[in-house]
């Protein structure tokens, strides 16, 4: 497997995957977490085109896809009911999805992203138990509270070498 950045071209493929993983969200109980289409075209869009969202790649099929960058989030500057782990720069994911065919490709991102970066942060609905138990088991800590823009609330995690 490889990670690449993603392209316009792959847009089809990244709906599809969005959609396996608004799928599955929904068949392990969490209902309220990328609703209402979210991630929309506009967004898979708008981060190819900032060069931000990547693709796991395997015999030119696409497995998966998640946003990363390494700066500033501005979601992630007040947190509540907790402290991050630290102040130091660090690399964020967010709208990781798997395409189903494959298992640890979730983890196989965070690997990657932690080649890139030696403190990274993640955060995640209340209701995504799978991401929750994938970040603990991988050396994650739970840090606390952010809201999104949308004014919605999430568990926040960071991970960090230094």
């Amino acid at each position: 497997m490889k990670i690449r950045k993603a392209e316009l071209r792959d847009i089809e493929e990244i709906t599809k995957i969005y959609d396996t993983g608004r799928m599955y969200m929904r068949s392990h109980g969490n209902l309220n977490q990328w609703i209402n289409g979210y991630p929309s075209r506009q967004q898979i869009y708008q981060d190819i085109e900032a060069q931000d969202l990547y693709v796991v790649e395997e015999a030119e099929e696409l497995l998966g896809v998640f946003y990363f960058l390494v700066g500033h989030d501005p979601t992630y500057d007040v947190i509540y009911e907790g402290s991050w782990l630290n102040d130091e720069p660090y690399g964020v994911i967010h709208r990781i999805a798997s395409a189903g065919k494959r298992r640890g490709i979730g983890l196989f991102c965070i690997d990657w992203a932690m080649e890139r970066t030696d403190n990274l942060r993640v955060d995640t609905h209340k209701d995504n138990l799978t991401m929750q138990n994938m970040l603990i088991s991988n050396g994650f800590s739970y840090c606390g509270i952010i809201i999104c823009s949308d004014g919605t609330p999430r568990l926040a995690y960071q991970k960090t070498r230094r």
